[in-house]
């Protein structure tokens, strides 16, 4: 591959996991993305209601974003992100740059209603009690 065929392709994807919400920024390109910046339709609260997730600094400005790197950040857990009816249909723009400053644009759109269903185990450290699970994600 020639470096004129490398490009950055930036995207955001929510992770689940074992009943945790994430949000992650990836570079799934092969060159470097500069001033990547993501907007969600949506205000997005976690961490209990805590927090505006949607307003981090790391969806405001990341000057850079290696090839193939991943940034990922805590959402909630699930039970509560449904508990308090956030929002389930989302749509998350990436704009960003790569090398020779041409600016490029993904939107995801995302339904997070689709782990509703799904089930979980918990697991406590194994240390203290290695066969204690639970088997929902409430």
């Amino acid at each position: 591959m020639t470096t004129d065929e490398r490009h950055p392709e930036v995207i955001v994807d929510f992770v689940f996991d074992d009943g945790l919400f994430f949000i992650a920024i990836k570079n799934i390109g092969d060159a470097p993305a500069y001033d990547v910046s993501i907007k969600f339709d949506k205000k997005i609260t976690g961490v209990e209601g805590t927090k505006d997730i949607s307003a981090l600094s790391l969806f405001q400005n990341t000057p850079f974003l290696a090839p193939h790197k991943e940034i990922v950040t805590f959402l909630d857990s699930s039970a509560s992100y449904f508990r308090r009816r956030q929002p389930m249909n989302i749509r998350a723009k990436a704009t960003y740059k790569d090398f020779s400053g041409v600016a490029h644009r993904f939107v995801a759109r995302h339904d997070l209603s689709i782990y509703r269903d799904i089930g979980c185990i918990r697991r406590t450290a194994v240390s203290e009690f290695p066969h204690q699970t639970t088997s929902s994600c409430d």
